[in-house]
């Protein structure tokens, strides 16, 4: 068995057996391999030498989770909660309206999730603050977390699949444009949102299965638990909701220039606490608590980086890819689903589309090109390969940041109520999609 696959599988059957994600990884790593002919200590080394690629990402996160607990010492969040909890209060008096606010709630963190891919570029640090103080507002209206998860996933991904300005712009146009160009496709006067836009309305359909008719049910929560967690008084006023705002504008700003996520999010930290509305002697402590909040989305992070660079090393990920090219032979519509699907196990086990297609493009763009596939074609197959597998991964921070905001009060796992959900609504629906677009275009 090729070791790439065997090391995916055995990370994801781990994982659904509800195995730590980290202890997973590092399994299914060593599985991979030990099977592929590395030694143990060659296997190990390689981990290794990964992790340090994780580390930038994960202390990026640790520095969003400080400036996220210091927005929410803001009562921003809490200010947006009591809101819709007066609209629950008003809907419970009068018996009507219940639905409205449903919507308006998954409408309300769709927006934000879309606009964390590009208006204000934050990606899942809006998450952990933002959604824990709904969640008791969420559980009054019986809403379905899977269905918030299969939201949240959504406005993740699907933008940067699609629309290329913010992190679109960096995955359509500096990654997937690049790539295939720098193998053999001309790609002036190609409009790369036509390649894409059959993969992006498959995300659409699924979402719109998932609010609809998977999750259109209600389910109960423990609210004594949410109340423990998250029902706390804070206490906040027109000067910390005008600084929170503040800060959010200065961290944007000071990430686009400096290109620096950490920078940005040290920057609205610092001028909480010149404001005061973090009080100074408060600083210290309120920082360690929000590098904890998402300390475990940096270390899997970067086990899953140690997990990549195991999976470069046994160099069986360009195996993978020409033993499936070597079944295709002239069949197009065979080479399409294999290539879609090679894709999605190789992004499943790396956790991140955009280290997905420099590894795919440099064999599926003479291969498509060699079968007779558009330009555009091309670009659709290789953007869909990258993005398979994104939704759906235990490892990948589009699943996890959701599961770190929905499982705040540990009423919220991360492998069956956001990893499952995300693969089957949106995983199969690209397979379909990319499919068609790749022998449509």
């Amino acid at each position: 068995m090729n070791a790439v696959v065997a090391a995916v599988g055995i990370m994801l059957i781990l994982s659904l057996c509800r195995i730590h994600v980290v202890v997973a990884l590092i399994i299914g790593a060593v599985a991979g391999g030990l099977i592929s002919g590395l030694s143990l200590d060659a296997t190990i080394a390689a981990f290794n030498n990964g992790l340090g690629g994780g580390a930038t990402v994960a202390l990026s996160y640790a520095t969003l989770g400080a400036f996220a607990v210091a927005i929410g010492k803001s009562g921003l969040a809490h200010a947006l909660a009591d809101k819709a909890l007066a609209m629950v209060g008003r809907q419970d008096n009068t018996g009507t309206g219940g639905g409205a606010i449903k919507f308006l709630m998954i409408g309300l963190l769709l927006a934000i999730a879309i606009s964390s891919q590009n208006i204000l570029p934050i990606h899942i640090a809006f998450i952990p603050l933002v959604v824990p103080p709904l969640l008791y507002v969420m559980a009054r209206l019986r809403l379905d977390r899977r269905l918030i998860a299969c939201v949240l996933t959504f406005g993740l991904i699907t933008p940067y699949m699609f629309l290329p300005v913010g992190f679109g712009g960096i995955y359509l146009n500096e990654i997937l444009l690049a790539k295939v160009e720098t193998n053999g496709v001309a790609v002036d006067g190609l409009n790369v949102m036509s390649a894409m836009a059959l993969p992006a309305l498959g995300m659409l359909v699924g979402l719109l299965v998932a609010v609809f008719f998977s999750y259109r049910g209600g389910r109960d929560y423990d609210l004594a638990a949410i109340e423990r967690t998250e029902r706390v008084d804070i206490q906040y006023s027109r000067w910390t909701l005008i600084m929170a705002l503040v800060a959010i504008v200065v961290a944007f700003v000071v990430q686009l220039a400096l290109d620096s996520m950490i920078l940005g999010a040290l920057a609205g930290f610092v001028l909480f606490t010149v404001s005061g509305v973090v009080k100074w002697k408060e600083a210290d402590d309120l920082f360690t608590e929000g590098m904890k909040m998402l300390a475990m989305i940096g270390f899997i992070m970067i086990a899953a980086s140690g997990f990549a660079e195991v999976m470069r090393e046994t160099g069986e990920i360009k195996t993978l890819v020409e033993s499936s090219v070597g079944a295709i032979g002239d069949n197009r519509a065979l080479a399409a689903l294999l290539m879609l699907v090679v894709g999605l196990l190789i992004t499943m086990g790396i956790g991140s589309s955009f280290s997905t297609i420099p590894i795919i493009a440099a064999i599926y763009v003479p291969l498509a090109l060699q079968l007779g596939f558009s330009p555009l074609a091309i670009m659709a197959l290789v953007g869909t390969a990258g993005a398979l597998g994104d939704a759906g991964s235990p490892a990948s921070d589009s699943t996890l940041g959701p599961t770190a905001g929905l499982n705040a009060d540990g009423q919220h796992n991360h492998i069956w109520d956001t990893v499952v959900p995300t693969f089957l609504h949106y995983n199969l629906p690209l397979l379909v999609f990319g499919w068609i677009a790749a022998m449509t275009l």
